[in-house]
């Protein structure tokens, strides 16, 4: 019972944040419509109780198998085996991801159809099953990370100057999307065991981080690989909201309940499989450990079906039409409220405690996690607010962003420890959560499709590349203050003293 009530608490204080700011809006400056704002509520409470339970079957089953994977395939030291396994795993690990699931839905809603949803999901999962790949040979190998990091982002920068400004924003919010509350953990537990395949304990540390951020270029790649060699098309924006079909306030959450519950299952099934076969194979747990994992996937199932029908039917509408509203009433308040998003989501997401509390472990308390927290948060609200001033002027594109901000990225980790290099580069994801991926995402679609001037598929999509990217300069700058605060000290040098 204790876990089930901490990690109620991890999402109500990632979520109750947002139902605060949109009442407050709705008292106060936008005025929802009645049936709206129902449901919305109940929406707020499909999505806090869908995610405690995907979250707690994340723990009881996910993490384990990517664990036992992970312990399983370091006394493997067949290359082949390690490649297959990364090829695999990554591939249903990202298809089975709540974020993907949703960016891969609105991409089909907004292009009315023409990137269906599958594909999308299809080729971004590719990706990143053979970057996880990439990551294994990397770690077999000992290919120090910022070397593939600047080759990698090298050919993304490359396909970007071929690729149409629409699938450039996709692909980047994919990389996002896609490193979330179920691929983050998986990925670091199954790299953790892989990095075993080291006797030198400071070099396994080190490779322990390092593949979320690789896996997510993956997704940048297909993307850009998939547009640069598809024909051109042509796609006609839309965005439509299900106030517009019902006047019904439960009617909706009925409506969207068998292609939920068909996405959870094609998203947990294979997984669960894949489990079973290597239960067979390789783990043989005992029977209480089995059904443990098995109960931990039932719990994922279910939460996974709970949150779509809480996100489709009544939280991201709310999201649209704040966007909409704000957008053309108030667009200095829509900068104002975009920045205030992206501050409490980040300060409220459960991922980034984890990291923060990683950060001051390996750190030595030399980092506090409010020095790595309130960046991270000013940065992240900015990352909204540029966002939104990108839909209030047409001339500013997304790589007037993404391009300075990834040179500084690449250029810090020649002079940063290098475990930070992991460390930054992996945070992307944990910036990248549930509420980013929905509310946000609806909210910043919401004013591309309203504002004059601005274009629903170029401006819609691109926010969730700029949120992933903030912490990777965050906290390689944090890297740098830590190696001077310890070179001052005089004592442990920094490269040894991250190592420890």
């Amino acid at each position: 019972m204790n876990i089930i009530t901490t990690k109620l608490k991890e999402v109500s204080g990632s979520v109750l944040p947002i139902l605060g700011l949109v009442l407050g809006l709705h008292f106060w400056v936008v005025p929802l419509p009645s049936v709206m704002l129902w449901r919305f509520l109940i929406g707020t409470l499909l999505v806090i109780f869908g995610l405690t339970l995907f979250l707690l079957g994340v723990e009881l089953g996910i993490t384990p198998l990517g664990s036992l994977t992970g312990k399983a395939l370091s006394k493997s030291k067949s290359l082949f085996v390690l490649l297959i396994s990364g090829l695999i795993l990554g591939f249903f690990i990202s298809v089975a991801e709540p974020g993907l699931l949703v960016l891969a839905n609105q991409v089909n809603v907004v292009s009315s159809g023409s990137i269906s949803s599958h594909s999308i999901l299809i080729i971004v999962s590719i990706g990143m099953a053979i970057m996880i790949s990439v990551g294994f040979l990397r770690i077999f190998f000992n290919i120090p990370l910022f070397k593939l990091l600047l080759v990698l982002y090298g050919l993304v920068f490359v396909f970007s100057l071929f690729t149409s400004r629409a699938f450039l924003a996709i692909a980047f919010d994919a990389s996002g999307a896609t490193t979330g509350i179920l691929a983050v953990p998986f990925i670091l537990t199954l790299s953790f065991g892989i990095s075993k395949l080291k006797k030198d304990s400071k070099a396994s540390e080190k490779d322990s981080f390092g593949l979320v951020a690789i896996a997510s270029i993956g997704a940048i790649l297909s993307v850009l690989i998939f547009d640069v060699f598809t024909p051109d098309q042509t796609f006609t924006a839309t965005l439509t909201s299900s106030l517009e079909t019902s006047t019904s306030v439960i009617a909706p959450f009925f409506n969207v309940i068998s292609a939920s519950l068909f996405e959870s299952l094609m998203a947990i099934f294979p997984l669960a499989v894949i489990f079973m076969v290597l239960q067979k194979l390789f783990f043989k747990l005992k029977r209480l450990a089995v059904r443990k994992m098995i109960t931990g996937f039932v719990y994922v199932l279910i939460g996974l079906l709970l949150f779509l029908m809480g996100v489709n039917a009544g939280f991201m509408d709310v999201g649209t039409y704040l966007g909409q509203s704000l957008v053309v009433k108030q667009p200095i308040i829509i900068i104002i409220v975009g920045f205030i998003l992206g501050a409490l989501t980040i300060l409220a997401e459960p991922a980034v405690y984890v990291l923060t509390h990683q950060i001051e472990d390996v750190t030595s308390g030399y980092i506090p996690r409010l020095a790595v927290l309130l960046p991270l948060s000013l940065g992240v609200g900015l990352a909204i607010a540029l966002s939104v001033i990108r839909i209030l002027v047409p001339s500013i594109q997304l790589w007037h962003y993404l391009l300075p901000g990834y040179i500084i990225s690449l250029g810090l980790m020649f002079f940063v420890p290098k475990l930070f290099i992991g460390i930054a580069f992996d945070a992307g994801g944990v910036a990248t959560g549930p509420v980013t991926a929905t509310f946000i995402l609806a909210f910043i679609q919401g004013a591309a499709f309203t504002y004059e001037g601005a274009d629903l598929l170029i401006d819609g999509f691109g926010m969730i590349a700029m949120v992933a990217m903030i912490p990777i300069i965050t906290l390689q700058i944090l890297g740098l203050v830590f190696k001077r605060v310890t070179q001052k000290k005089g004592g442990t040098k920094p490269h040894e003293s991250v190592q420890h």
